[in-house]
């Protein structure tokens, strides 16, 4: 009776071993941005586990980072951007393998309270703060200078880095706006210190801002691994649709957001986040485009040198 206790035993460890889940790293292009809460949506609703996946989460400072570390295999996934694509076109251990955020409402213009522009047009000649030359916040300002008729040259754009250095330029008064995240206007409007012009989704309203990047050699080797993680990271996007309260309450814990602050960034950003997956044509004619008028790519890349479609649309279990 002894022996047979004893074999039931190791061959319950033996099963447990077994069928443990399998564990990837994740990495976030920036860790205060709301819409990378689906990963930790996901984390906290046991999603991912139901998937048989558990996630650990990094938070990374940017694209290139990004792309690095998964090229150096410290993270299997990425939350990264559209514009990040261009780095599997270079050559990079990453490939798009699902497009979950579309035009840019995350991404605004930004002035001072007391700053005499009132609206877009007051912008025409002034000196706007953008993260870095040939960034997505760079382009988009070209863009709303070209599209508001002013031509490419119609705003002056000043490469400043990081958020806080560009807020602390802007309230220095060296620049006139900046165009940064959202949710840093909702931050300054609560403080009485600024004003969101207008979110940059208008100026290219065919658009993905957000991309899930996986390695390269896992898509090829363990295709079931990342569709498993897919369905999770979807399923977590789909919970947040219909569940304002539970989703703030994560971002206020992650994101060091208040209650108020929480509230406006989801009101404004849930409309962005994408259901199935899916790379739209148009959106990608777009990127495309400004992979080109960014300089970040001499000749314009194939589809497939940028994403795969080979787990869209996204199918969610019941």
């Amino acid at each position: 009776m002894r022996l047979i206790k004893l074999l039931l035993i190791a061959s319950a460890l033996i099963g447990g071993v077994a069928h443990a889940n399998d564990r990837v790293r994740v990495g976030k292009a920036q860790g205060t941005a709301w819409v990378f809460v689906p990963i930790d949506i996901g984390l906290e609703r046991g999603l991912f586990a139901k998937q048989g996946i558990d996630i650990e989460i990094a938070n990374l400072a940017g694209d290139a980072k990004l792309q690095q570390a998964i090229a150096s295999n410290s993270i299997e996934f990425g939350l990264g951007s559209g514009p990040g694509m261009a780095f599997a076109a270079k050559g990079s251990g990453a490939i798009g393998v699902a497009a979950f955020g579309g035009p840019p409402h995350n991404i605004a213009a930004i002035v001072l309270r007391d700053s005499s522009i009132q609206q877009i047009a007051d912008l025409k000649g002034k000196t706007i703060a953008v993260s870095t030359a040939g960034s997505l916040s760079d382009w988009l300002a070209k863009q709303m200078a070209i599209q508001e008729g002013w031509g490419q040259d119609g705003i002056r754009a000043t490469p400043l880095g990081a958020i806080p250095t560009s807020i602390a330029a802007l309230k220095a008064r060296q620049v006139d706006a900046v165009v940064l995240a959202t949710e840093a206007g909702f931050r300054l409007e609560e403080r009485n210190e600024g004003r969101i012009l207008a979110t940059m989704d208008r100026y290219a309203p065919n658009f993905i801002t957000e991309v899930v990047f996986a390695q390269k050699s896992l898509v090829a080797s363990n295709p079931d691994l990342v569709k498993r993680f897919l369905r999770g990271f979807f399923d977590a996007i789909a919970f947040m649709k219909t569940h304002k309260e539970e989703t703030s309450r994560v971002a206020e814990r992650v994101l060091q957001f208040n209650p108020s602050l929480a509230g406006k960034v989801y009101d404004s950003q849930i409309g962005m986040l994408l259901d199935d997956g899916q790379f739209d044509p148009r959106a990608v004619a777009t990127l495309k485009r400004s992979y080109l008028e960014m300089k970040t790519l001499r000749t314009e890349p194939a589809d497939a040198e940028l994403f795969t479609t080979q787990f869209l649309p996204i199918k969610r279990q019941p």
